[in-house]
């Protein structure tokens, strides 16, 4: 258990440019830094841009050329996991003495991925893949499996958490909730008020910390060819942000942050967890396994299995 300053990071990013958009998650993590935090949480896709109000030229039976080209941008904006953007990343973390929490957009093959990578001054600690992406979200990104269901172990706790709504899976909760995670990453493109209500809730009913980070971006943000093809009725603010912080009792420590860039911060004591627990721990004297349980297959899906043939007898 651990006394510490966490941070949730609110900014604009660069979309589909992964390089600046490193960079910038390098440099706001020497901002975090020099607030005394040990540990800080970028927004959802924040390293390759969550792609607010495009449709890339799909409807039902139809797909377009532009749309075809909008969706080239983007996959050339993701990242390798692991690649020399992730390098470049823990470098920042190893100079700052950080933890972070960074949303990327991750490719692999052919497809997207919407992945949190779990950064330390060490390396890579491990990334956790969206299960489930939402609405239109699944058209260009694919699903993550249960091998990443990632909680890891830092000298403050265990850091574990989910995307966006995510958090509206009851089971995929649960399933975290068993892993003893302390502090919970909530990286999102939610900037709605409900949201709110959503991050105190999870922590109640987890009884962590919660750290969600959204983006705040402006239609300038973004390359001038995209805002001729978004939706008319976007205001100026793409995105509002609405980042917060949230103790294990549902309290909210910082923020919500709206329609600003800033780095929101808050002291914890995950000792605080300890007495949360007194009248509710949902995987332990609060749950009722003699009525309810959860199976998770936590096996990587892969779509090709190679099977290689004995060199003594030729048998597979």
């Amino acid at each position: 258990m651990a006394k510490l300053k966490v941070a949730a990071v609110q900014a604009a990013t660069i979309p589909f440019d992964a390089a600046a958009a490193t960079a910038r998650v390098a440099t706001l993590i020497a901002d975090a830094a020099a607030t005394g935090a040990k540990l800080a949480v970028f927004p959802e896709a924040f390293i390759g841009g969550y792609p607010k109000g495009l449709d890339f030229g799909c409807c039902v039976g139809r797909r377009t050329p532009e749309g075809r080209v909008d969706f080239a941008r983007y996959v050339r904006g993701a990242i390798a996991v692991p690649g020399p953007e992730v390098d470049e990343l823990v470098a920042a973390c190893a100079k700052h003495d950080m933890h972070a929490v960074v949303g990327v957009m991750e490719r692999d093959g052919g497809t997207l991925y919407c992945t949190a990578l779990y950064l330390s001054p060490e390396g890579l600690l491990g990334k956790h893949r969206k299960v489930m992406p939402t609405g239109s979200e699944r058209l260009i990104w694919g699903f993550g499996d249960g091998s990443s269901l990632t909680v890891v172990d830092t000298p403050y706790g265990r850091l574990g958490g989910a995307i966006c709504w995510e958090h509206y899976m009851p089971l995929m909760r649960a399933a975290y909730y068993a892993k003893g995670v302390q502090i919970w990453a909530a990286p999102t493109a939610d900037d709605r008020e409900t949201w709110i209500p959503t991050m105190r809730h999870v922590a109640m009913e987890g009884r962590c910390f919660v750290i969600s980070a959204c983006q705040v971006m402006r239609r300038s943000d973004f390359p001038a060819d995209y805002n001729s093809r978004i939706e008319a009725d976007h205001d100026e603010w793409m995105m509002h942000g609405r980042s917060v912080i949230v103790g294990p009792l549902g309290e909210v420590l910082a923020g919500p942050l709206l329609d600003e860039e800033g780095i929101l911060t808050a002291d914890i004591d995950t000792d605080d967890i300890l007495g949360a627990k007194l009248d509710f721990d949902p995987v332990g004297h609060y749950a009722r396994p003699d009525l309810f349980s959860l199976r998770v297959d936590e096996r990587v899906q892969a779509p090709v299995i190679s099977l290689t043939k004995n060199k003594t007898d030729g048998s597979d």
